[in-house]
């Protein structure tokens, strides 16, 4: 009776594993798309700005249709540091990894995100970690030394990899910021619909970006790109994946939503022909059992954030 509960084939949970998996895919095609915009002549913090702005708008239009407005007085200064630091920062830093280092590469380093959170807990909260937690993390950042350490692999006529300590360093700060996801959802998502904060956040952190942002003419499909990344792996990928999370506990949420740096690597060799070589798939393969195994940690909550990115 009570694996029933767990049943794969049982239908709400087999359309909740289907709608995580959808939303990983979703989240997937951001690096993919951006590496067109990018190549556009679009600057990371231009593409932050818009990307911030589109899903701001989109997740306004959400709240006040569903009269989900009002954020009480007292949270405004935690949702305008998470605008500064799971926006701004997070946006600017993730495009800055793809633009250097590719979208496979960016997807990987993200995931690192557990990690971080598990030291920033350690280092500011005084929260003991296991040793079982302890080896976790130290597995995860043997993962990222792996990817570090590998060397370009491509065809003549591919865009070849090579993780320079340029796309290592925007894809740790990455993750660290993609981190606070998981800090502020904690308190703030069991008080809030989603809509409620994104509407906020998202424009936030638009307005701290646009002071350094550089606008110029883009084409229309330049223009067709950036509405893509507001609409889809930013607004769209969310819902799916909250439909999902109304179907399965979060720990199977976010342990299959870890296929998102996987569909990132194949879609990136796809149509950017992105290649890590030997060992970085070796570390990424390292990333992803950390995470994996970090998600099915009993005793404490989920690892990732329940809000996708």
């Amino acid at each position: 009776m009570h694996t029933t509960n767990c049943d794969v084939t049982h239908p709400a949970r087999r359309s909740g594993y289907l709608l995580v998996a959808l939303a990983a895919a979703l989240w997937a095609t951001l690096g993919i798309v951006s590496r067109f915009v990018l190549r556009d002549g679009v600057a990371p913090l231009e593409l932050g700005f818009w990307r911030a702005l589109i899903g701001g708008a989109l997740f306004a239009t959400q709240a006040i249709v569903q009269r989900r407005t009002r954020l009480q007085r007292g949270d405004w200064p935690a949702v305008g540091a998470f605008a500064i630091i799971g926006v701004a920062l997070f946006y600017f830093a993730y495009l800055c990894a793809v633009r250097e280092g590719g979208a496979a590469l960016a997807a990987i380093l993200l995931y690192t995100a557990p990690a971080w959170v598990v030291v920033g807990s350690v280092l500011w909260l005084g929260e003991r970690v296991s040793l079982r937690v302890a080896g976790v993390v130290a597995l995860t950042l043997a993962g990222v030394v792996l990817v570090a350490l590998a060397g370009p692999r491509s065809r003549p006529s591919g865009s070849g990899l090579h993780p320079s300590a340029a796309a290592i360093a925007w894809g740790l700060v990455s993750g660290v910021a993609y981190a606070s996801y998981y800090i502020f959802g904690k308190r703030y998502l069991t008080r809030y619909a989603p809509a409620t904060l994104f509407m906020y956040a998202l424009p936030l952190g638009a307005l701290v970006l646009l002071p350094a942002v550089r606008f110029a003419p883009r084409t229309a499909a330049t223009w067709g790109g950036i509405a893509f990344i507001g609409l889809v792996p930013t607004f769209a990928a969310l819902h799916v994946y909250s439909a999902g999370l109304r179907r399965l506990d979060a720990t199977r949420a976010v342990t299959v939503a870890t296929l998102e740096p996987v569909i990132a690597a194949a879609l990136a060799y796809a149509v950017w022909d992105e290649r890590l070589g030997a060992l970085g798939y070796a570390g990424a393969a390292l990333v992803l059992a950390g995470v994996l195994i970090m998600s099915r940690e009993t005793d404490r909550p989920p690892l990732l954030p329940r809000t996708g990115h």
